[in-house]
């Protein structure tokens, strides 16, 4: 027999329904994502700077780093001497593991008066990222360096800012960034890095915030931070969290209020007698502030 339902039982039901579809979304919107917002990854300078690559798998998954960034000639051995076979082996161990090959830590420069050293540079920074698009990273990190004594300022930041395109156009084909460290005498002062990308044409060229003192010259952090943050990319350095005077939580909430979805990686410089267990550490301290940054609370969510 055919049972049927009273308007105010199918109205009950669809309302009880609906709230509970209602909740769902709400949970799942709250739910928190791997995906979102910063993660936390190690620069192999210097707790790395020892370990061949397997170690250094192994020992990003013990302490829960997802990301890593290879700096050149350190016991990791990913240059672009390797072979064919050896850069496919190096894209499968990533691959196999629970680690990210962000990118690769070059020290390539393009200051330079001398124009044979500066071809130099720019020519083997292209030889990188095709390494880099064979191991399966992302970008390749550079850095402008000086700004010479005896040569316009103006002059050597427009060149850095040419040859920032040249390899920037050369590495789209290749599907892979160009990541400018804020580094160098006088180069890493903020007014100086926004006169260099001021001159930038190219989108796959972005900087790396590194977390230097100059960053809290007049007008201070948060301005210094707003006049360059149109062409931040997908990484930043800092250093160990609990160390010296850097006002780390304040750059973490100025990142949480652009939304950035990057990787914040580390490059220690000090000595631990237990480096693992000194990663751990670094990554607890971030979540705490990543976790104060947030406020406790998610937009339209409250966390208990």
């Amino acid at each position: 027999m055919k049972k049927t339902i009273s308007r105010r039982h199918f109205l009950q039901n669809t309302l009880a329904a609906g709230a509970g579809f209602a909740a769902l979304r709400h949970l799942t919107a709250c739910a928190p994502s791997h995906k979102e917002g910063m993660q936390f990854g190690l620069v192999t300078y210097l707790w790395a700077q020892h370990w061949d690559l397997p170690t250094i798998i192994t020992n990003c998954e013990h302490a829960g780093y997802r990301g890593v960034e290879l700096r050149t000639q350190h016991a990791h051995g990913v240059e672009t001497a390797l072979s064919t076979t050896q850069r496919a082996d190096v894209k499968k161990r990533f691959a196999d593991s629970n680690v990210t090959c962000i990118g690769y830590g070059a020290n390539f420069e393009y200051h330079s008066p001398d124009q044979a050293k500066l071809r130099e540079n720019i020519e083997q920074t292209k030889e990188y990222i095709k390494l880099c698009a064979d191991i399966g990273a992302s970008g390749i990190k550079v850095k402008p360096n000086d700004l010479p004594a005896d040569i316009p300022p103006e002059k050597t930041i427009s060149q850095i800012a040419a040859s920032l395109n040249e390899v920037g156009k050369f590495a789209k084909d290749y599907g892979q960034l160009v990541r400018v460290e804020v580094h160098g005498n006088k180069t890493q002062e903020i007014p100086v890095m926004k006169a260099i990308f001021d001159q930038v044409t190219e989108p796959d060229v972005k900087i790396c915030w590194n977390c230097n003192d100059q960053d809290l010259l007049p007008p201070g952090l948060e301005a210094n931070f707003n006049s360059l943050k149109g062409w931040f990319g997908d990484t930043v350095h800092v250093r160990e969290l609990n160390e010296g005077n850097y006002p780390y939580q304040q750059l973490f909430e100025l990142f949480k209020a652009i939304r950035y979805k990057g990787w914040i990686l580390l490059e220690a410089r000090t000595e631990p007698a237990d480096t693992v267990a000194a990663m751990k550490e670094q990554l607890a301290i971030f979540n705490r502030m990543i976790g104060k940054a947030e406020g406790g609370r998610r937009k339209g969510c409250y966390l208990k």
